[in-house]
């Protein structure tokens, strides 16, 4: 059982089938990318605890695997004891999708290198908590995803904004925010970490990507990264993922700043920055990765094939039904795909498809980088109001 079905969800279900397992998708709207190629689909508001239950009690499945925040994860714990596999574990799903969860587990328990942040619950203690930390800040919901109600205060004229701002992009019921100091970093990366039942953790090769309004816009593989970053940041995630326990694929996120490697964000389950992967950049892509740690079949290694990147195709304003123009354009260049996620419904830095680029390991990441930006440009999306 799936529990969200956007597009993430949507390439695991294809690398789930190709396994022969039988896949029960589940989103809160109908039609939801996952949904179209899984067996059958469920839709409810995951926030509901009892419709959660129903519907496991319903399909009996034998494996939970969530794809977003906004879910009752307390119930996990209850489905773990009457014998159903939550991936990666009900404890994980729920330190992690919560960040002040995740966040002290990281910088109280286990000690790890992490930007200066408070908590706030209000209006009130936003102020107070930026005069702590100091200004430029971070503002992010506790739960959230895709960088929805996140905001930079850059000046004090910014907090009212950015409180707002996050009380509207919020998942779920949870008001408080965390707010964090400005690391002053000179890249950020993504560690997709793997975890096993039975052997070793390992860790594919490092990916760089840029953000904005909190969302990923380009990823690409392999990121520029120092053999001493590269091993602290493996160590850190291989801490905290044995500390969270479970098997499958984590998108563990770090800055890499001159002192060293902060720790920033973890999400159980494969990345969108990780979509990278799908351009054949590794011998097995981050779903193909995440199924096969989920069912606990073996993962000998995981090898650098290519060198290639990703880069969004976005919306520009709300409507339905979704056409795509450009797409020819791009695909007459060589080493390219364009994967559409198949979005029913669009919104203003909606993610509705991705550009995939590779090329040899003796090129230039920073060309196949630049070729993925200008190609997704081409593509423009169209849409009913």
């Amino acid at each position: 059982m799936l529990l969200g079905s956007g597009e993430l969800g949507k390439e695991f279900v294809i690398a789930a089938k190709r396994m022969g397992q039988y896949v029960i998708a589940v989103d809160s709207y109908n039609d939801a990318p996952a949904q179209q190629v899984a067996d059958t689909r469920e839709v409810i508001n995951m926030l509901d605890g009892d419709a959660l239950s129903s519907i496991v009690a319903k399909h009996q499945p034998d494996i939970i695997v969530p794809e977003i925040e906004a879910i009752r994860t307390e119930r996990f714990y209850d489905f773990e004891k009457q014998g159903v596999q939550v991936v990666p574990s009900a404890r994980a799903a729920n330190f992690t999708m919560n960040r002040k969860a995740i966040r002290d587990l990281a910088a109280k328990e286990l000690g790890l290198r992490t930007a200066n942040y408070r908590y706030a619950t209000t209006f009130n203690e936003l102020q107070a908590a930026v005069i702590e930390v100091g200004i430029p800040c971070v503002v992010k919901p506790l739960m959230s995803s895709s960088g929805k109600g996140q905001s930079t205060i850059k000046s004090e004229a910014d907090i009212e904004k950015a409180w707002n701002y996050s009380q509207s992009g919020k998942r779920g019921d949870i008001a408080e925010v965390i707010v964090e100091a400005f690391v002053n970093f000179n890249t950020e990366i993504t560690l997709l970490t793997v975890t096993q039942k039975i052997g070793e953790t390992l860790f594919c090769p490092p990916i760089g990507h840029r953000q904005e309004r909190g969302d990923y816009q380009e990823s690409w593989q392999p990121a520029n990264i120092s053999t001493a970053h590269l091993n602290e940041a493996q160590e850190i995630a291989a801490k905290v993922t044995k500390a969270l326990t479970g098997s499958g694929l984590w998108g563990v996120e770090f800055f890499l700043a001159d002192e060293g490697v902060y720790f920033s964000e973890l999400s159980p389950r494969p990345h969108d920055t990780g979509m990278v992967t799908l351009a054949g950049t590794q011998n097995l892509n981050e779903f193909e990765l995440h199924l096969r740690a989920v069912l606990g079949l073996p993962i000998p290694q995981i090898t650098l094939e290519k060198n290639g990147a990703s880069a969004v195709v976005l919306a520009t304003q709300a409507g339905t039904n979704p056409s795509y123009t450009g797409i020819e354009n791009v695909l007459k260049e060589k080493q390219t795909e364009v994967r559409v996620f198949g979005k029913p419904t669009t919104r203003p830095y909606r993610r509705m498809a991705i550009v995939l680029v590779h090329d040899s390991l003796h090129s230039n990441v920073d060309e196949v980088k630049e070729k993925a930006m200008r190609l997704a440009k081409e593509i423009v999306v169209s849409c009913e109001a």
